[in-house]
């Protein structure tokens, strides 16, 4: 294959990029939650504002492929149209999680109590498992697809979405910080390659610093 027909190709490494984030952050936010003291409403509300932008951050993902990616690929997969149906309907369960946990997270970060801690750290590693397998599943099965029907401009309007959905710096920070956390250099390369001079510098010199200095308040212990 010419290097002109690959880049005519849809960069879905971006998806997996994405993912990695989620798997990673959806993994240690029931613990972060676990191990609050009683009671410490200084470190509950860090935890829960970590949780809730990851959940929106979640949310924003699910619903830009809903409107972007899912009907395209039906006009054009005929044969694969029952695959995707089901993979898309396993958004359902993912967002009734994201709302259960939404619900439970004020009361939790105003007295996080032992059982409020538990029930919402619960209602996480349900939303987790069912998270996983998707993004399994979607890694597996429709990415490939994505490679094979959908244009790059078509593509980049996923992104597109994402990023007019994450408007407030400390949004952005948040988020483009995560996604950034375990890219390898290529990958994150690629991920700057599209940002003009002035952002990429502004990312170095004051997003990365504030987003090392934020998940380090999140992860402490205690």
């Amino acid at each position: 294959m010419s290097s002109a027909q690959i880049a005519d190709r849809p960069d879905v490494n971006e998806m997996v990029v994405i993912h990695r984030a989620f798997r990673r952050e959806f993994r240690a936010i029931p613990a972060l939650i676990r191990d609050i003291t009683p009671g410490d409403t200084a470190r509950s509300a860090i935890v829960a504002d970590h949780a809730s932008q990851m959940l929106v951050f979640l949310d924003v993902h699910h619903r830009g492929e809903d409107e972007l990616l899912w009907p395209v690929l039906l006009e054009r997969v005929d044969l694969h149209a029952d695959l995707v149906r089901r993979i898309a309907a396993q958004h359902e369960v993912v967002a009734a999680l994201i709302t259960k946990a939404n619900q439970q997270l004020p009361e939790w970060t105003a007295e996080p109590s032992r059982i409020a801690g538990e029930s919402l750290a619960n209602v996480i590693d349900d939303l987790a498992q069912a998270l996983f397998a998707h993004l399994d599943e979607e890694e597996r099965q429709i990415l490939p697809l994505i490679e094979e029907h959908l244009s790059v401009e078509e593509w980049s309007r996923l992104g597109a979405h994402g990023r007019s959905q994450v408007t407030s710096p400390k949004q952005q920070m948040q988020v483009f910080g995560a996604i950034l956390e375990e890219t390898t250099p290529d990958e994150r390369a690629r991920m700057f390659a599209p940002m003009p001079p002035q952002a990429r510098e502004a990312w170095n010199t004051q997003g990365q610093p504030a987003y090392d200095a934020y998940i380090v308040a999140v992860r402490q212990s205690g």
